[in-house]
């Protein structure tokens, strides 16, 4: 119970760094934002925006360490195009910074034609595949993801994110009563990490730190209400 309870301690620790981290980069932003769903949203995280190489770093360290923490075991890690590509790159790289070496791969949008030809890039897809993408609104890029890697032999086992937004997914234009991510792990079969949720942006939302970002939890609260799971 202690272990298990310290455990909840650093996993809550590590969410909330993480949370502060994105908020601090400007990456995950506050207002008004339209989903794929059509919501409007009060809030939005574009991974695009850790643009630099500090930031990719940091984002690295965070990706590396939710995987340490959630004991899933994989053989290599898959960046699904585009903006899997640099996290799969970078996670690799910390992993082996951290004495974990695996081999990477990603996909092209468009099959090349000259030189290795083909979609995939990288270490061949072989044993058990870890997707690493930045968010997972309705699953089509981790169903993509498995198509290829299965394809090519190998088994899709996890996929990790950075955040799971815990929302209703729709499908055919209606909401349903599971989230992405659930439909991964429930109908999909593969482990789900996150670095952080829904849950964990509420919870930094209702500090009062002086930043001003307490004023968004109402709305951020009520938006949960309305579409989460």
């Amino acid at each position: 119970m202690v272990v298990g309870g310290a455990q909840a301690i650093e996993k809550d620790r590590l969410a909330q760094d993480f949370v502060r981290f994105a908020v601090e980069s400007g990456v995950l932003r506050f207002g008004e934002f339209k989903t794929k769903a059509g919501r409007l949203s009060p809030y939005f995280f574009n991974a695009g925006l850790f643009d630099d190489g500090a930031k990719m770093g940091r984002l690295a360290e965070f990706y590396a360490q939710a995987l340490i923490d959630s004991g899933i075991e994989f053989d290599m890690v898959f960046g699904p195009a585009y903006k899997g590509i640099p996290l799969a790159a970078t996670v690799a790289v910390e992993l082996a910074r951290r004495g974990r070496n695996v081999p990477f791969a990603y996909n092209r949008k468009e099959a090349k034609d000259h030189g290795e030809g083909g979609t995939l890039v990288g270490a061949p897809l072989q044993g058990r595949v870890l997707i690493v993408d930045d968010v997972m609104s309705a699953g089509t890029a981790a169903r993509e993801s498995i198509a290829l890697i299965q394809a090519a032999g190998a088994t899709p086992h996890a996929v990790v994110i950075a955040l799971d937004r815990q929302e209703k997914a729709t499908e055919n234009g209606q909401d349903v009563n599971h989230s992405a991510v659930q439909y991964v792990r429930q109908q999909l079969g593969l482990q789900v990490c996150a670095i952080a949720t829904l849950a964990d942006l509420l919870q930094y939302l209702q500090q009062d730190d002086g930043s001003g970002v307490s004023a968004h939890h109402e709305r951020v609260l009520a938006y949960r209400q309305r579409y989460g799971v």
